[in-house]
């Protein structure tokens, strides 16, 4: 990132929700909020016309939803993505983990602090994956019976398993899991400093874009999820 402020666009149907974020994140020194959108085809416009660093994703939304919108910005086959913070209502959203396939970079709850949610701007914005530990093991691992892994599943899990080396697979393992590099570090016994090459060298084996990317695939070849 430079100096210049993270440029946000905020994206939700309720007026309430997107003037209260917006004002949280003009409060910020390093923050810019460049645009608001009430459905999901304007977020794609918006987003497309003023390229922000960062969109703060409603799921539902009217004419587009949150998961379609994340798709057109951010999906595996777009050029240059912006960050896509998604925003649920817990026990209320059952596509989250198709959110996560969609490519966003992370996920919060929407009655998260707002600290909570500016530090999750700056996260995403800074590259990185933000994982809300009740999402991950709470909303996947809840939606995770549909994902049960057959005869490809198994292949792939085999193939991962292969790739990575064990201290690999634990770490892997425990990304799926949402925890951060601290927490990682702290359950290893390791340093976060070796967790962060750890997930590295994780991501570049097995061809992912981030940590998001890899509890999707944890979760779809049964490395996650507990009763899978």
């Amino acid at each position: 990132m430079t100096d210049r402020p993270i440029r946000v666009l905020v994206c939700d149907d309720q007026e309430l929700v997107r003037t209260g974020y917006a004002t949280i994140f003009s409060a910020q020194p390093d923050m810019e909020v460049v645009g608001e959108s009430a459905n999901g085809l304007e977020a794609v416009e918006t987003a497309t016309r003023i390229r922000p660093d960062v969109v703060v994703m409603d799921i539902r939304m009217p004419l587009l939803d949150g998961i379609q919108a994340t798709r057109r910005l951010a999906g595996p086959d777009v050029a240059d993505p912006p960050k896509v913070l998604v925003v649920t209502t817990f026990n209320v959203d059952a596509y989250v983990y198709d959110a996560f396939r969609a490519g966003a970079s992370g996920f919060l709850l929407k009655d998260a602090p707002p600290a909570e949610m500016v530090n999750g701007v700056r996260t995403v914005a800074r590259g990185e994956s933000l994982l809300a530990p009740a999402v991950t093991r709470t909303l996947i691992g809840r939606f995770a019976e549909r994902l049960r892994p057959g005869d490809p599943a198994r292949a792939a899990r085999e193939a991962v398993t292969r790739t990575l080396t064990p201290r690999e697979l634990e770490v892997f393992e425990l990304i799926a899991e949402g925890l951060s590099n601290a927490e990682i570090a702290a359950s290893l016994f390791i340093t976060p400093e070796t967790v962060k090459t750890y997930v590295s060298r994780i991501l570049t084996k097995l061809d992912l874009r981030d940590r998001v990317q890899a509890v999707v695939l944890a979760y779809r070849i049964g490395l996650a999820g507990g009763s899978l």
